[in-house]
């Protein structure tokens, strides 16, 4: 059965491709994974979280890393000082409440949203009954800064490959990435796409399209990439070198988030002398 193929061009300032973020370090991988860009096209046909996969998870997936980028990191120290009292912090403390009218007293205008309380942190957290009144009081009040970090690639753009057998299908989400029904972004909402994301959609395999499409155009400075770049193509578990990828997506539903393995082939790619250049906007 004739296959087909959809090339999407995933180019930004920064993206970031976690398979293990969690808490105060989220990770990226060198190269945009298929949990990633799934997500990227049902968002962009407007499915729902909670919605079957369907199709979309059964396609081939590969990824071309034309221009790599490089790893940044982001630095965050989240929490502790103080903040503006707010009608809820007072309703769910009475202490705060209690503290706040002795530090009002003889003060004009309203008390939120202008106030601080000395060694109070901004918010309430870990709530409880206090023992005595049964009240619901903060269990601490003040806390360190979380010292959390956040990896990115910078500068980076590659060729993601998606192959069905379905031609309608690859059409449909060509068309969907170009006049998406949802926001987009390249791994995480703070890195959207720049230019376009819907490449050509030719006949034939990932391996044969990749050769076949010319390297991505870069306006960055620094090394020239490489004529021969890297490629990661989903094979079969019993292919020759193939390793597992923790990435195939099983649902996106928040209360039940799921991957599983499939199995990939990593190597270079030589580019035709006559491959098709990129008709892009930047």
């Amino acid at each position: 059965m004739t296959q087909h193929v959809l090339l999407v061009r995933l180019a930004a300032p920064l993206q970031s491709w976690g398979v293990v973020s969690r808490f105060s370090r989220r990770d990226t991988r060198s190269r945009p994974t298929k949990s990633g860009v799934i997500g990227l096209c049902a968002a962009a046909l407007g499915h729902d979280r909670t919605e079957d996969l369907g199709e979309l998870a059964a396609v081939r997936f590969g990824v071309r890393a034309d221009h790599p980028g490089t790893p940044v990191r982001d630095y965050h120290a989240v929490g502790a000082g103080r903040y503006p009292v707010r009608p809820r912090d007072v309703i769910t403390d009475h202490r705060r409440a209690a503290a706040l009218s002795v530090a009002m007293a003889g003060a004009q205008g309203n008390a939120f949203g202008h106030h601080e309380l000395a060694n109070w942190y901004g918010a309430p957290k870990y709530v409880v009954a206090e023992p005595d009144s049964g009240a619901l009081v903060s269990r601490q009040l003040s806390r360190d800064a979380l010292i959390t970090e956040r990896w990115y690639l910078s500068d980076a753009a590659f060729v993601a490959a998606l192959q069905h057998r379905d031609r309608a299908f690859l059409e449909e989400i060509g068309e969907a990435l170009e006049s998406p029904k949802r926001l987009l972004w390249l791994g995480r909402k703070s890195c959207p796409p720049s230019g376009t994301l819907a490449g050509p959609l030719s006949s034939g395999t990932i391996e044969g399209v990749f050769k076949s499409i010319a390297l991505l155009p870069s306006e960055s400075v620094g090394a020239p990439p490489s004529p021969r770049p890297w490629a990661w193509i989903e094979a079969a578990p019993d292919a020759p070198a193939a390793a597992p990828v923790q990435d195939q997506p099983v649902t996106f539903d928040a209360d039940r988030r799921a991957h599983t393995t499939r199995w990939e082939t990593r190597s270079r790619v030589t580019i035709a002398e006559n491959a098709t250049e990129w008709d892009v906007i930047p």
